[in-house]
């Protein structure tokens, strides 16, 4: 019979401990979320200064509403391209210091254009390959699924190891190479050495690129992200993505770089092509976003949650990997055991979902505790409270 393998493989899924299913929100509002008419403490939320519920991006979405309808109309080539996603566009060129900037429905759509736009010959790829991407290890699925669907080789040096790069790099032979890297990453909450990217890029005569999707709108003098916060120009790092769905508080994504890549991939990237264009209220409430990030005082607000957070958890112990962002995993090691501490965190009013293999690697299996600007430090201290007494309940002892 056809398809028998999908029974076998989810049966196999919750043997092991991986099986996923989906949680149905009835709220979520300052911090808090309400599931199957329970209230929590929010700690899974990307929406990392909160605005997602700010009354003036609400009201600029309504604004939005009111002026452009429900939703754009056709295909950015058609209709669909307005002078509220042209204006945002502009904005954030201005901001991340980049010639153009072209819109997205999302970051797994920005990320797979990429890769199937720049590697679009069928001559790469083979036995003399035109092309080839070396992704580090931990790069997001959306990528990797991108680079696996291209024309490109594809080649993943160690997490944040630059030196395995750079020998990837010397062994190659390609005519176009690109390097891709994330600003923070959205398992470890880490950050790459740039300078050292940079630098290995340059030599090899490969672009790089950067997934900003968790650094926008959180580093940065004004928040914009890996590109300010590490100064790079349009030479250093040829292509920015990143996404509004997180520290912006909206939804859609974005790729930054020169005019002749922007007009680039509008011509052959088919992901924007033959895509409905996001709603031009998205744009206006993401461009009034925007203006918050850069001005409004929220990214204080969350960075002194991230030092409190990390004071307490490592003043009891607690196992957390080496992270300054607002995502702060705390290793459990075991899928069975994440899920255990998730299930008594909620059981003392606390949303802290566990993630595990294969969206992190096997044997890492974590809680991935996401800190926001809504928080206090009174949530923040129920937090760490809790986590020590699952951790004797449990069973599972101080590291």
């Amino acid at each position: 019979m056809s398809f028998e393998f999908i029974s076998t493989q989810l049966s196999e899924r919750q043997r092991d401990g991986y099986y996923r299913q989906r949680t149905c929100v009835d709220y979520e509002r300052d911090g808090m979320i309400a599931v199957n008419g329970q209230h929590y403490l929010n700690f899974g939320s990307n929406d990392y200064l909160g605005l997602r519920h700010d009354q003036g991006v609400l009201q600029a979405w309504v604004e939005g509403l009111a002026q452009f309808g429900a939703g754009s109309g056709a295909s950015p080539l058609v209709t669909g391209y307005s002078v509220a996603h042209r204006e945002l566009e502009a904005n954030l060129a201005e901001g991340l210091g980049r010639d153009a900037v072209l819109l997205f429905s999302s970051g797994f759509a920005v990320n797979q254009a990429i890769c199937q736009a720049l590697f679009s010959d069928p001559g790469a790829g083979s036995g003399v390959s035109k092309g080839e991407i070396f992704a580090d290890k931990f790069i997001h699925a959306s990528f990797i699924e991108g680079a696996m669907a291209s024309h490109a080789k594809l080649k993943r040096f160690a997490h944040n190891n630059t030196d395995h790069l750079g020998t990837l790099l010397a062994a190659s032979s390609a005519e176009h190479r690109l390097v891709a890297s994330e600003g923070v990453f959205s398992m470890d909450g880490d950050s790459p050495d740039i300078a050292a990217l940079v630098n290995t890029a340059k030599q090899s005569g490969s672009w790089l690129m950067l997934d900003d999707a968790h650094a926008l709108g959180v580093t940065g003098e004004h928040g914009m992200g890996s590109a300010e916060h590490y100064g790079l120009s349009q030479s250093d790092c040829q292509i920015v993505m990143g996404t509004f769905g997180k520290a912006l508080g909206t939804a859609g994504a974005f790729v930054a770089g020169s005019h002749e890549l922007i007009d680039y991939l509008v011509n052959y990237a088919r992901h924007y092509i033959y895509s409905t264009a996001f709603p031009p209220a998205q744009a206006v409430a993401t461009i009034y976003a925007l203006n918050c990030v850069t001005t409004g005082g929220q990214r204080e607000l969350l960075h002194n949650n991230i030092s409190h957070f990390k004071a307490r958890a490592r003043a009891e112990g607690l196992n957390l990997l080496p992270s300054d962002s607002a995502i702060q995993p705390v290793c459990i090691g075991a899928p069975k055991l994440a899920l255990a501490y998730s299930e008594q965190l909620s059981r003392r009013g606390l949303w802290v979902p566990a993630m595990r293999h294969p969206t992190v690697p096997k044997n890492t299996d974590r809680l991935r505790v996401t800190l926001s600007a809504v928080h206090t430090s009174k949530d923040i201290d129920a937090l760490v409270d809790a986590l020590v007494l699952v951790r004797e309940a449990l069973g599972h002892g101080a590291d």
